[in-house]
């Protein structure tokens, strides 16, 4: 009996490299999931920083009279807990998972948008760059909220995007 022996080239005895056409292939939708996945975990990450920094500043900026801003810590808490969620249907690739966290985080995107119109003095701050160098802390906070929603477009684009490769594809009928 011969064994067989992997010649220099690399491919084994007993093929020509004529086979090619015969071997598996795979799908592109496999690679663009993984791609996706991949993505999706990054932005997760800078999300949830994103949204940590969010509650370090609200804890800054607030007063002893004003107490803490309910509507930014609630939109905080709302964006880390749809991000589980988003990170639990990223690892075992749960479609609905995805779903949820992607209109749970948007929800949440759009309660911070209520507390920076809320709060009149982010507004104000915009319109006066005189007071700038003593607002500084409501520029964070508008900085916070962009770089916020900026992650957010991403983030929906790459689940919508993850969510229509992972599903099978449709049956011509």
């Amino acid at each position: 009996m011969q064994q067989r022996k992997s010649s220099a080239s690399g491919r084994p005895s007993g093929t020509d490299g004529s086979d090619f056409s015969y071997r598996m292939v795979v799908d592109s939708r496999y690679t663009k999931v993984a791609k996706g996945k991949s993505r999706l975990s990054a932005l997760i990450i800078t999300q949830a920083a994103i949204q940590l920094i969010g509650v370090l500043c609200t804890y800054l900026l607030t007063s002893k009279e004003e107490g803490l801003n309910t509507l930014a810590i609630s939109s905080a808490s709302a964006c880390l807990f749809s991000l589980f969620i988003g990170d639990l249907g990223r690892k075992r690739s749960r479609v609905n998972f995805l779903r949820v966290s992607m209109v749970a985080s948007s929800m949440a995107i759009l309660i911070s948008v209520f507390s920076v119109v809320k709060t009149n003095s982010a507004l104000e701050v915009i319109k006066n760059p005189i007071d700038w160098e003593t607002k500084k802390f409501e520029l964070l906070e508008i900085a916070h909220f962009l770089l916020g929603l900026l992650v957010q477009i991403f983030l929906v684009s790459t689940i919508i995007s993850l969510i229509g490769n992972m599903s099978p594809p449709k049956k011509a009928s």
